[in-house]
């Protein structure tokens, strides 16, 4: 007997995951995440235990599923959501108030069933408290302006000015949250060989439809 496939949500969608040095415009479609909320600098405590928690949740649901013959998927790459209770201008406050949700993108079969599950065997088998605290949350951003930024996160900035001048030319601008998808592993490689995609919602064009809420 031949076994499904394993399911790849990165494969799925890779033209929501295309991005080169150059910004453009691509156009998404609504995705579930499994996700956690934080303040603080990135590299922190706080943010290194919500990052333990959310990779906890997410292989404890698929081996779960994997072992009862529900199907298997890929786990994901992280991604984040940035922004500040000063505006969504993040980069320019201090980052001990930037706010964050990490966030891995999961099937939309995985239900909050499968997450409470997940928190019970983790808990059992003495894993932090922080597991409680990781949810699922549905993005919904559309239009967005999405580019490689090849480097250190700390300089991300610079592509985000680029990004913007791109938006404008365009004839939008940003909306909603600043969001990054990280290809590399900060541990093996060195701060500027990082690969990261940006991602920015944008305004949609005049007389279009009123746009979905960001998330539920």
């Amino acid at each position: 007997m031949v076994s499904p496939e394993k399911l790849d949500l990165f494969k799925q969608f890779r033209a929501e995951y295309k991005a080169g040095r150059n910004p453009v415009l691509i156009k998404t479609t609504p995705a579930q995440y499994l996700a956690v909320d934080g303040q603080g600098a990135p590299g922190g405590p706080v943010f290194e235990e919500c990052i333990g928690a959310l990779y906890a949740m997410a292989f404890t649901i698929k081996m779960t599923r994997k072992f009862a013959g529900l199907g298997d998927y890929t786990v994901c790459k992280l991604e984040g959501l940035w922004f500040s209770e000063e505006g969504t201008n993040f980069c320019d406050i201090p980052q001990d108030r930037w706010r964050w949700m990490l966030m891995i993108r999961t099937p939309d079969w995985i239900g909050q069933k499968d997450l409470d599950q997940a928190a019970a065997a983790l808990l059992s088998k003495g894993k932090a408290e922080k597991v409680k605290e990781v949810k699922l949350e549905k993005l919904d951003e559309g239009r967005c302006v999405q580019m490689l930024h090849i480097g250190p996160y700390e300089k991300v900035g610079e592509t985000i000015t680029v990004m913007e001048e791109y938006a404008k030319e365009k004839g939008t601008s940003f909306t909603g949250f600043h969001h990054e998808i990280y290809l590399s592993d900060p541990r093996r490689l060195p701060p500027e060989r990082l690969k990261t995609i940006l991602r920015r919602p944008v305004q949609k064009p005049p007389g279009s439809k009123k746009p979905k809420p960001r998330t539920r």
